[in-house]
This record gives C-alpha cells, sequence and structure tokens, in this order.
C-alpha cells in the first residue's frame, strides 16, 4: 500500500487565487475542509490545530484540504469577515470533487474557522448534499474580545463540539449559550486554553473516539 501523501498548491478561487495544504491517504473515501482561526490575528493552514484536524481526517481516510483564507500566504483577496470565505471554502470543494471524488465531505474548524465551518454546513444542507459530519473546536460564538460579534449557524445534532476550559479567547459561556437551544453537547476539555497548548493529541483522541462512519 501506498503512503499517504502532503501536498501545497494554488488553486483559482472566486475572486483570486487560494492557497492550500492536502493531506492525502493512501486509499481515500471522502473529503475533509479544515478552516483555520482569524486571518487578522495569525491564523493560518499551519496553526497547529488546524494540522491536527488535518492530520486525524486523514488518518481515517479523507483528503484532508486546509486553505488558507484571503490575504495569508499566497491567498489573493481581502478579508471579508466570513462572507467572501464562505465562498472561497466552497471553491475549495468543488476543486476536491473535481479532482479526488464525489464521495462524502467531513468538515472541521478551529476558530473563526469554526464560524465559518458552520456556514459552510447550512450551504451544503440547503443544497441537498449536506456533510456527512462536522468537528468544531473553540468555535466562535457570540461577542468575543476585540469587538466582534459571531451569529454561528445552528449545526447538526451529531456535530463534534470541543472546548476549552480556559478558552481567553472566545468563552466557554458564549459556546453553551449557542449550542443549548440546539441541545447540542459540548465536550469540555479542562484546562485547556483556546489554542490547546499541550492538549493536541487528546484533541485528536477525542474526535477518534466520537467518530461515527
Amino acid at each position: 500500500m501506498s503512503r499517504s501523501t502532503t501536498e501545497r498548491i494554488v488553486i483559482p478561487g472566486p475572486t483570486g487565487n487560494i492557497e492550500l495544504a492536502l493531506d492525502i491517504p493512501a486509499d481515500a473515501r471522502g473529503l475533509a475542509l479544515v478552516a483555520h482561526p482569524h486571518p487578522l490575528y495569525g491564523g493560518t493552514l499551519d496553526n497547529k490545530v488546524a494540522h491536527t484536524l488535518a492530520r486525524t481526517f486523514r488518518d481515517l481516510g479523507f483528503v484532508a484540504m486546509r486553505p488558507n483564507f484571503r490575504g495569508v500566504g499566497k491567498s489573493e483577496g481581502e478579508h471579508d469577515n466570513g462572507g467572501a470565505e464562505t465562498e472561497d471554502m466552497m471553491a475549495v470543494l468543488d476543486y476536491g470533487r473535481a479532482r479526488f471524488c464525489e464521495h462524502a465531505i467531513v468538515l472541521g474548524g478551529f476558530s473563526f474557522g469554526g464560524f465559518v465551518t458552520a456556514r459552510v454546513a447550512r450551504r451544503l444542507a440547503e443544497s441537498g448534499k449536506p456533510a456527512k459530519r462536522i468537528v468544531l473546536v473553540g468555535a466562535a460564538a457570540g461577542s468575543v474580545p476585540g469587538l466582534r460579534n459571531y451569529a454561528t449557524p445552528d449545526v447538526p445534532a451529531d456535530t463534534i463540539v470541543i472546548h476549552g476550559e480556559v478558552d481567553e479567547t472566545v468563552p466557554l459561556v458564549n459556546v453553551i449559550e449557542w449550542a443549548r437551544p440546539q441541545n447540542l453537547p459540548i465536550v469540555l476539555v479542562p484546562g485547556a486554553d483556546h489554542f490547546f497548548h499541550g492538549r493536541l493529541n487528546l484533541l485528536r483522541d477525542i474526535i477518534l473516539r466520537a467518530w461515527k462512519d
């Protein structure tokens, strides 16, 4: 059996190039789209949580696609608070479908990327082709420091939501208030900060334990 490979490429997007990393398993059974944290606060596709999500999806047999949001790395364009970023993510999915397969799609997002991921999930559901599974880590919801406010869409009941107990960027109460009307469980990691320093292996293990084929 051939080993997994990693590529870093640039593809055309709706209004400019999109840079993305691809983690490709030997035998792919679907596509995984991973969204990184806020680009205006240092977020890139190389973020450790985004990287952990991608490698976990790859190990589950999915081609993991990690795009850079607009204005980051070789991705062109300007930050649009999630609107244009959602369109770019849909374009990345179109690329993945054309190159790899039309099979199952799973989504993963961290922080601001979680907000965008929820928007992408809603778009897919509205199109009649919903995501197979969604993972949100430290997802942006409600009002957060920096005068930012996120009206994060509802997500399916089997979404894996993981949050750090001492998240200093997205307060835990924000995620609880977002999840409560949905009766959506949250996996709380005691002592974890927003970036899950020292707990990335635990993050991976939580996803693998909760995964359903």
